[in-house]
């Protein structure tokens, strides 16, 4: 018998897809072999077990942000990535507008914001360029809004994640001033 609670969880989330049971090679396009740290790709299988354990580590990242398709179905390697790698999404949520994609794995999200000025009792338009790591998952290009989590630092300026992908609606330019 099933009881209620799970029957509104079965209807309010869709069935996750199937993950590998067979090993499929990781895109190798590095010097050095790529794999996921979770995986032994020698492993002796038994015949008869009844749970295949699945051949791509993929973790929920909670805070309900749902896991994309690419990264449970996908061949990709990225240790930086939220839902593949080793790197857990805390702090900051935030929404912005991506500027560019000419860094590797690496986008530069725009925040506009307004701040009060007390003595004139009105607001001033301001922004902040903030670099974001962007898994292979997201097909992230210039004018998309992404939701970007803040995680540790990955590199130098680089301390948040894409977490979340809004394909492009209307072309407009870098600089115009939009608030989400």
């Amino acid at each position: 018998s099933v009881t209620s609670t799970q029957r509104s969880l079965s209807t309010n989330y869709p069935t996750m897809p199937r993950l590998a049971k067979e090993y499929k090679e990781c895109d190798q396009n590095e010097k050095a072999y790529q794999s996921q740290d979770a995986i032994f790709v020698a492993r002796k299988r038994n015949v008869n077990a009844k749970k295949v354990k699945a051949m791509r580590w993929v973790k929920n990242v909670g805070l309900g942000i749902k896991t994309p398709d690419a990264a449970i179905e996908g061949t990709y390697v990225d240790k930086k990535c939220p839902f593949t790698g080793n790197v857990s999404i805390r702090g900051k949520i935030l929404k912005g507008l991506v500027i560019s994609t000419k860094m590797k794995r690496t986008v530069v999200v725009r925040r506009d914001y307004l701040h009060y000025i007390k003595k004139y009792r009105r607001f001033e338009k301001r922004h902040k360029n903030i670099h974001a790591h962007c898994s292979p998952c997201f097909g992230v290009k210039e004018g998309d809004i992404v939701t970007i989590g803040q995680c540790r630092p990955l590199a130098k300026t680089v301390k948040f994640n894409v977490v979340a992908h809004e394909a492009q609606r209307a072309k407009t330019g870098k600089k115009t001033f939009r608030m989400f």
